[in-house]
């Protein structure tokens, strides 16, 4: 019976700190995606920033709305998407890859469609990106990461979405810019 009791106290101890630790990370990321987002607006960031913070990921139909930081160590994509270090930048020739977290900011990605637009937003400029294609591939095929001499857009999240713990699988969208002459003026506040 004691054993039993103990039992309980330990598990419910354990799913306390559990608990804790959710509203930690949720909290930590809200905090700073709206801090970020703040000096991202302020024009505070020199661009290229290749040791902080690089812009602003938006997807309207998905209400995506996300800081994009340099890196994709696990303390960068608990708050931010990442940008994969040795990939484009937004606005040069190459492959500009993001990756973001399939539990917190790139949940809505499930729903992605062809066609859809990605903005992204650095101090430089707002640059546009339709979707062309989605795929699924194993954590070991970075060829989806290679130029093809294009501008194009590559966001990685793990998947599949509803996994729990460390995901089999990747689920890839690529996108390609939209031509200058596609693109509407930058404009801060409506990007519709």
């Amino acid at each position: 019976m004691r054993i039993l009791r103990w039992s309980r106290i330990a598990l419910l101890g354990f799913a306390v700190c559990t608990l804790g630790w959710c509203a930690f990370v949720v909290t930590d990321t809200w905090w700073f995606q709206k801090q970020a987002g703040l000096e991202f607006d302020a024009k505070h960031i020199p661009m290229p920033a290749m040791d902080g913070l690089i812009g602003r990921l938006e997807i309207p139909r998905l209400g995506v709305s996300v800081v994009i930081a340099e890196g994709t160590a696990d303390s960068t994509l608990r708050r931010a998407a990442g940008h994969i270090p040795g990939t484009g930048l937004p606005g040069r020739a190459g492959n500009v890859g993001i990756a973001g977290h399939r539990d917190t900011l790139f949940r809505p990605l499930r729903n992605v469609q062809q066609d859809d637009v990605i903005l992204i937003t650095t101090l430089e400029g707002e640059y546009r990106y339709r979707v062309v294609s989605s795929k699924i591939v194993s954590p070991s095929d970075v060829s989806v990461l290679t130029p093809d001499g294009h501008e194009t857009l590559t966001l990685v999240t793990c998947y599949p979405f509803y996994f729990v713990g460390p995901s089999p699988d990747r689920f890839i969208i690529r996108a390609e810019r939209l031509n200058p002459s596609e693109q509407s003026p930058r404009r801060w506040a409506d990007h519709s």
